[in-house]
């Protein structure tokens, strides 16, 4: 009996297996999950170093554009001018401030806007007055600079782009606000731009009047982007430690994009504490807009660019090369927000 059982066992299983197979159903055929395409975004229009270059220029014949002076007037008038002529729809915010010897300044800081009734919006912003004076030269330090990096550079670049914003065809751009700040440079000899003293609060008037009093009520923005010292030869823009504090996404974004372009080289990825203050603190700490600072870090100085506040600031120091990694690298990242 036992060996009958032991021998008929394996027949009932191979049985059993047999029916198991015959009543489970196929599997379905795997099916390949296509891969999502993304969608490709129309490429920015091509940086022009050279009208950049000629923009600086521009500001450069009007001489130094000091407050209150006729040829920061002629200047602020001549940026009007070419916001209109780019289909911009422009701002003025006039207003009086304090110098920090207790002297009143007149202020005029100046919006260009495309497409002002979009909700997201991108600022890009740069100063566009220059040193009264000549505080870190050798020579005629009571004299005022002609601030070709130092002012600019900056608007020069923004003044590019402002070009192709009134010329772009693409809808599903962003909003964009190009400020033009006033009385940055107008501060504090003594401990300038350091965290010295209480020096900080009398730089970038501009700025912080208007954070306080925006030309919207209620502004905000996505994200903006300060170009300052920009456009000198052989330029190395590290990443700047109050950006980093407030906006280290936007530095990512533009660091990032500038290395996709090959700016890699100019554009280092790491951080650097060289800037007691610009225009973009206030704008961080009063309107809450994440914005990093585009500025040389210079390893010879280890700060700004040696022609920083002297008379040595003219247009030797700027070069085109400069300016279009600064330009290219701000545009792509405008253009393909969305």
């Amino acid at each position: 009996m036992g060996t009958r059982v032991s021998s008929g066992l394996p027949g009932i299983v191979l049985a059993l297996a047999l029916v198991g197979q015959a009543c489970t159903p196929e599997a379905p055929p795997k099916q390949e999950v296509p891969k999502p395409v993304q969608a490709q975004l129309p490429p920015a229009p091509p940086f022009d170093a050279d009208s950049a270059y000629a923009f600086v220029r521009w500001q450069v014949d009007f001489g130094p554009r000091v407050p209150g002076t006729a040829a920061h007037a002629a200047c602020g008038d001549w940026i009007v001018a070419r916001l209109k002529a780019a289909g911009a729809t422009v701002t003025e915010q006039r207003g009086t401030v304090t110098a920090f010897n207790g002297n009143p300044l007149p202020l005029r800081n100046i919006i260009g806007s495309w497409r002002p009734g979009a909700r997201d919006r991108i600022l890009l912003l740069a100063h566009y007055d220059t040193r009264p004076f000549a505080d870190k030269d050798d020579e005629r330090r009571n004299e005022p600079i002609l601030g070709a990096n130092d002012g600019g550079s900056g608007v020069g670049v923004l003044l590019e782009i402002a070009r192709h914003l009134g010329a772009a065809t693409d809808t599903a751009l962003l909003g964009v606000d190009l400020l033009f700040t006033d009385v940055e440079d107008y501060g504090e000899p003594t401990g300038a731009m350091t965290m010295e003293g209480n020096s900080i609060a009398t730089w970038a008037l501009g700025s912080q009047y208007w954070a306080k009093n925006p030309h919207v009520p209620g502004y905000t923005a996505r994200f903006g982007v300060l170009l300052d010292m920009c456009g000198a030869k052989d330029a190395r823009f590290y990443q700047e430690s109050i950006s980093m504090q407030y906006a280290p996404q936007v530095v990512r974004k533009l660091w990032r994009t500038a290395a996709a372009l090959g700016h890699g080289d100019r554009f280092v990825a790491e951080t650097r504490h060289f800037v007691g203050t610009d225009d973009h603190l206030p704008i961080n700490e009063l309107l809450r807009i994440p914005t990093a600072d585009i500025i040389e870090y210079h390893e010879g100085t280890r700060a700004f660019h040696p022609s920083w506040h002297t008379h040595d600031d003219d247009m030797d120091v700027i070069d085109r090369a400069t300016l279009q990694a600064v330009g290219s690298t701000v545009m792509e990242v405008v253009w393909k927000e969305r």
